[in-house]
């Protein structure tokens, strides 16, 4: 197996909603993207799929190591391997591949976050950061749309964040502010245990207005010249806010269920903002 059919491979497989806006993408900026997000996937399931932290976070050491050695030339992962021919020509640094690891090293570190600054901190490391190395191969143009994609990020991780609170509970982690379960009177154990109140539907409800507000924030930053290059996050904006207001319309049924979108569904959104401009 090439390394582009390994990264293909691991792209595909993920079903994640970045997928369906890279198929839109022209072939040299697609076989780009891909093999950074298969970069991001093989990091992310060190996080997930990695119960021991010792052993998780020797693989962590692993991959700071190996793009290390991908940048002086000598990759040996496929996903570096396909990676490290497009860095130069869409300005993928070393710190870029470094800031996700360490995002992932929050990850075997902290379970909780006292308030949403906080929380945006670590945010900036596992989706800003991802935004922004997109936006360059997506085709920026303007300095103005990284302040967008960090932005922009920001909402996919929250948004992230509200659809898994159920699934992230089970690994004793609970991404949501301290701050903010406070003000809603909605304890950590209540999220442990998954128990529906109104007082953790008034949370989550405040909680996606705030990533609802995130997303129009992001996309009053976009400049106008970006805005035709910058497609492919307007699709995954379009996918990920349907994805919210499918959680809202459940009841924020979050803790005991995982809403999702189908695959149709995900590639209608995303041929809807291509090919008709409409979110």
């Amino acid at each position: 197996m090439t390394p582009e059919q390994y990264v293909q491979d691991k792209a595909a497989a993920s079903g994640s909603s970045f997928y369906y806006a890279f198929l839109f993408l022209p072939k040299p900026r697609r076989a780009a993207i891909t093999a950074f997000y298969a970069f991001c996937r093989e990091v992310d399931d060190v996080a997930d799929f990695i119960s021991d932290p010792g052993v998780a976070a020797s693989k962590l050491g692993w991959w700071r190591s190996e793009v290390d050695k991908s940048f002086a030339g000598k990759p040996s992962h496929p996903a570096m391997k396909a990676l490290m021919s497009h860095a130069p020509v869409y300005g993928i640094t070393r710190e870029h591949l470094h800031a996700v690891i360490r995002g992932c090293q929050v990850d075997l570190e902290q379970f909780r976050y006292n308030d949403f600054d906080c929380l945006a901190s670590y945010c900036h490391l596992v989706a800003g950061v991802v935004g922004e190395v997109s936006a360059l191969i997506f085709g920026q143009t303007d300095p103005a749309t990284t302040q967008y994609a960090h932005k922009l990020g920001l909402a996919f991780q929250l948004t992230n964040i509200i659809r898994d609170v159920g699934e992230d509970a089970l690994r004793g982690r609970i991404y949501l502010p301290i701050s903010d379960l406070q003000q809603h009177g909605v304890t950590a154990q209540d999220i442990l245990e998954r128990r529906y109140s109104d007082a953790f539907s008034a949370l989550m409800r405040f909680e996606t207005e705030r990533a609802h507000a995130l997303y129009e924030e992001a996309f009053a930053l976009l400049p106008t010249a970006d805005r035709r290059s910058q497609k492919p996050g307007l699709m995954m904006a379009s996918i990920y806010r349907t994805l919210l207001r499918e959680i809202e319309a459940d009841g924020f049924r979050v803790l005991d269920h995982r809403t999702s979108l189908t695959p149709l569904r995900k590639f209608w959104l995303a041929w809807k903002v291509q090919a008709l401009g409409r979110m």
